[in-house]
């Protein structure tokens, strides 16, 4: 072998980097790619059509509620703040550029297989950047550095940006994040290893048949992007979930009432009224047998009522929380005390359905209406404080634009709310299945979670300008400026017993917001954290035993002080919850008939409500 062969088998073999590394980056049909291309291009053209065609009709206006502009002018503050002084910005700059140089002289140490200092982000956990390839191959490994050190950079700006108010400064974060998120090189096919080899492999393949899952979902969508999470055509309601044996026994305008067959002989005296959200649908609490809390609840002896809204549309345009109130909490315990002739029960409101059931508690207790007896809430919020990120979406400037929106409408689109749920988990609920589904061209996998997720409802419009006002601009609630119906309502004038759950992990209701929340009630409220986040917290069967959950009484003082101090028990909450409900009545009745002799079956559960679709 000559010198030269033997230099340049020496130089491929190093330890920073082998050229065989580089084959499956290689082009091996650049026909086939072409083509492909080509095919791919011809997608994402049917995907700009399907795009434009509704604007140009006039169905879709762009301009109603545009989150651009305010992200535009929020972050414009803070650069003002950084180029207004010149050495604050070559600062700025400086700092960021040193850690590029840092990040250059790594990368070449190891293209020439020397001993490089560990990445700053080494034992740092991000599953975009799984593939071996970002730690291997110097190119993507730069790339990675560079985008991580870039995102940390701009969050830091934002954080040292003095003068903003905190509304301001909140929303500033938030958008950054948002931006960084979409500008991971995990996002684009010629920056991430794993979807540059797919490309490679497939001659394009994966591009043709991801554009042409863009056009459909942007159909689907009628000119919006519906991001297909799951795969929608495995699941139906009725047939794959929402299962539990009941019968339709009332409706009207806004809900159906669906009480549930008893499967044991006898049964608590108190019947079980569940109030859910109505900006998602109540099966997220029956999604199957083994996940259903409401059959749970019905197998330990409750009978089960239900309120199913309705998904709205413009003929439900005015009906405000006054409506929800009465034709829904109040319908439904009119309908329970006819079918068991019960004036006494117990209540439980999941996430808005409990501020709905609390704001409700507050009014019965002013009318000395005490048909509610104990109250259960999954991560509520009354307080709004500490209500997280959905802040971001909600100040006056906003609500206008959105309410000026619905007033065309009649109701506030469900593909608004999903989206805005989305975005505070980006990472993990938009970008992966971009990649998965438009770049890797992957149908995603079935789940019924993600199905529940995807059925979005609508609001009707005076309901959600009311609780956006009422709740995120003025807290009206906590400091007793709400009116309900006419009357000026208190928490504090509610003394029932409260069981206030909140979820260690939860995004959308805090549970730092839900504990300071139960501090404004004027009974004994016993609060209680479950492990994991806003659904699977909630929805922990006692059979899977997973996660955990927090006792320690009521939620007085800080709550990282409570939850330090608070005792952990191995598993779900539920059994926790169902003594606690039986040391309030234990007293038991035989088992009850659906609608009892008063009142005849509409239909079977879960009724023709749950059923209509976005």
């Amino acid at each position: 072998m000559t010198d030269s062969k033997r230099d340049n088998s020496e130089k491929a073999k190093a330890p920073g980097f082998d050229a065989n590394d580089l084959d499956p980056y290689l082009m091996k049909d650049p026909e086939a790619m072409a083509m492909n291309f080509a095919r791919a291009i011809e997608n994402l053209g049917k995907a700009a059509s399907a795009w434009l065609a509704p604007r140009e009709r006039g169905e879709i206006s762009d301009n109603a509620v545009d989150p651009m502009t305010d992200m535009v002018k929020t972050l414009s503050k803070v650069t003002e703040y950084w180029i207004s002084d010149p050495r604050r910005t070559f600062e700025a700059q400086t700092q960021l550029m040193s850690s590029y140089f840092g990040v250059w002289m790594r990368s070449v140490q190891k293209m020439q297989g020397e001993t490089a200092e560990p990445d700053p982000d080494a034992g740092r956990q991000d599953r975009r950047f799984a593939d071996e390839d970002w730690q291997k191959n110097p190119f993507f490994g730069f790339l990675k550095q560079v985008y991580l050190i870039t995102a940390d950079w701009a969050e830091k700006m934002v954080s040292e940006t003095e003068g903003l108010d905190e509304h301001t400064k909140h929303k500033a974060g938030f958008y950054v994040k948002q931006i960084t998120a979409a500008l991971s090189p995990s996002n684009f096919v010629a920056t991430n290893p794993q979807l540059y080899r797919e490309t490679i492999s497939s001659s394009g393949e994966n591009l043709v048949r991801g554009m042409k899952m863009l056009a459909e979902d942007i159909v689907a969508g009628r000119g919006d992007l519906k991001l297909r999470q799951t795969d929608m055509s495995k699941f139906a309601v009725g047939r794959d979930m929402a299962l539990t044996p009941g019968k339709v026994i009332a409706q009207n305008d806004i809900c159906q009432i669906i009480q549930y067959e008893a499967t044991t002989e006898t049964v608590l005296k108190r019947p079980l009224l569940i109030c859910p959200p109505w900006i998602n649908k109540f099966y997220i609490l029956d999604l199957n047998p083994q996940k259903s809390f409401i059959k749970w609840c019905v197998d330990q002896g409750h009978t089960v009522f239900v309120i199913s809204w309705v998904n709205p549309d413009a003929r439900h345009a005015e009906k405000d929380w006054a409506a929800y109130a009465r034709e829904g909490i109040d319908f439904a315990l009119d309908t329970i005390e006819k079918a068991c002739g019960e004036k006494e029960v117990n209540a439980i409101g999941y996430c808005v359905g409990g501020t709905l059931l609390a704001a409700t508690l507050a009014l019965h207790a002013k009318e000395k209406n005490k048909r509610i007896r104990s109250a259960t809430l999954f991560t509520t919020q009354v307080d709004f404080t500490h209500a997280g990120d959905l802040k971001v979406f909600v100040d006056e400037e906003q609500v206008e634009a959105l309410e000026a929106h619905m007033r065309e409408m009649g109701y506030l689109d469900g593909s608004k709310m999903a989206t805005a749920f989305n975005m505070l988990r980006a990472s993990e609920l938009i970008w992966p299945y971009f990649v998965n589904n438009y770049l890797k061209g992957q149908e995603p996998m079935p789940f019924d979670l993600l199905f529940w997720n995807a059925d979005s409802t609508r609001m009707a419009a005076a309901n959600h300008s009311f609780y956006l006002r009422n709740c995120y601009l003025r807290n009206a609630l906590a400091r007793d400026e709400m009116i309900l119906d006419g009357k000026p309502v208190s928490l504090s004038d509610v003394n029932i017993p409260i069981y206030n759950l909140a979820t260690r992990e939860d995004h959308i209701a805090p549970p730092k917001s839900v504990f300071l929340g139960g501090q404004f009630f004027g009974g004994k409220v016993d609060f209680v954290v479950a492990g994991s986040g806003h659904i699977a917290g909630v929805v922990n069967p006692p059979d899977k035993k997973k996660y955990q959950y927090w006792t320690g009484g009521a939620s007085k003082g800080e709550y990282d002080a409570w939850l330090q101090s608070a005792e952990e028990t191995a598993g779900s909450w539920w059994p926790h919850w169902h003594s606690w409900i039986e040391a309030k009545d234990a007293k038991r009745v035989p088992a009850r008939k659906p609608g009892g002799a008063a009142l005849n079956t509409i239909e079977e559960a879960p009724g023709s409500y749950v059923m209509e679709r976005t």
